[in-house]
């Protein structure tokens, strides 16, 4: 009788420790939650902090079935979206495959570090504050801007800001290391060359336009013009518009391309590989004006008054 209770009882833990560790704590929950494992912590505290969040109903069998199929040592630290309506082998296997929570973010070509600091901010990842103390403010010729590479990021869910700005610009460096050669062949600095792009990047979009754009800043750069570029003026007030006033055109701003001749001190915008290789490889053509339309067709001009009578005809 004795021994028929005996294994009834271990009949019945076994189908409980089966239960609390292939059944989830709770099969309806949608709820995900951040769990972090910090460097160094074994498969007891993991365990503990497991239960202690409501990921698990038990501790013990979480480091029962760890250490039952060999993976207890090897639990890495990180960040891991976990959720109860998992069950203790898809949360082991989670975090001993270092499998952390990641996050998508998507950096727009031609994004200021302005913009960049209002998407973080939108995400829920840091604060505009945050992001600009790294990277230096917008008109600062010493700042980042130009300088963090626009791509898509698939980053840890616990990244640090500064962990961030540090990646998009190693891709930044990364991305520009090939041409470098081709920046000292042409006598060209890597700021008089971001900022050309930053600039061509804001104005124009095909590729065709934008090394005719490049190719007619140069252009005037040569001969004493000023670049009279309408994205300087948006970059200076902080606000794209179609058009800008002539007031607009005096501000008195460095980054002022009406009142200033030649590149603004720094770029005005963090530019793609497209607009990089515009500046660096212009379309020579008998243009020194252009304009583009409501439509987004862009129009060009070889003298002053051709170009006003395009103004007349596409812009009134």
């Amino acid at each position: 009788m004795k021994s028929k209770l005996l294994k009834v009882i271990i009949c019945l833990l076994i189908a409980f420790f089966i239960a609390i560790t292939f059944l989830p704590k709770s099969l309806f929950s949608s709820k995900e939650v951040l769990f972090k494992v910090e460097k160094g912590e074994g498969s007891r505290a993991i365990a503990l902090n497991l239960q202690k969040t409501g990921l698990i109903t038990w501790s013990s069998a979480f480091r029962l079935y760890v250490l039952t199929i060999g993976v207890a040592g090897e639990l890495q630290a990180g960040t891991y979206q976990l959720n109860s309506n998992m069950n203790i082998p898809e949360i082991a296997g989670i975090i001993s495959k270092g499998k952390i929570a990641k996050e998508k973010i998507t950096i727009i070509e031609g994004w200021t570090i302005r913009d960049i600091a209002n998407y973080l901010e939108d995400k829920g990842l840091f604060t505009k504050e945050e992001i600009l103390e790294l990277t230096g403010n917008p008109l600062d010729p010493n700042s980042m801007e130009g300088y963090l590479f626009p791509d898509t990021y698939l980053i840890s869910k616990d990244v640090s800001a500064e962990d961030l700005i540090t990646l998009m610009h190693d891709n930044f460096e990364n991305k520009i290391q090939p041409y470098s050669a081709e920046m000292e062949e042409k006598g060209l600095s890597l700021s008089q060359v971001i900022t050309m792009a930053s600039l061509i990047e804001k104005e124009v979009k095909t590729m065709e336009d934008k090394q005719l754009v490049s190719g007619i800043y140069w252009k005037r750069i040569k001969y004493g013009y000023p670049l009279q570029s309408d994205s300087s003026i948006a970059y200076i007030k902080g606000v794209p518009q179609w058009r800008y006033s002539y007031e607009d055109t005096r501000i008195d701003s460095p980054y002022n391309t009406y009142l200033n001749y030649g590149l603004p001190p720094g770029p005005i915008s963090n530019p793609g590989l497209d607009s990089i290789e515009a500046a660096l490889r212009p379309t020579e053509s008998p243009y020194l004006y252009y304009l583009s339309t409501p439509q987004g067709d862009t129009i060009y001009s070889k003298t002053l008054a051709e170009h006003n009578a395009n103004i007349e005809k596409y812009l009134k």
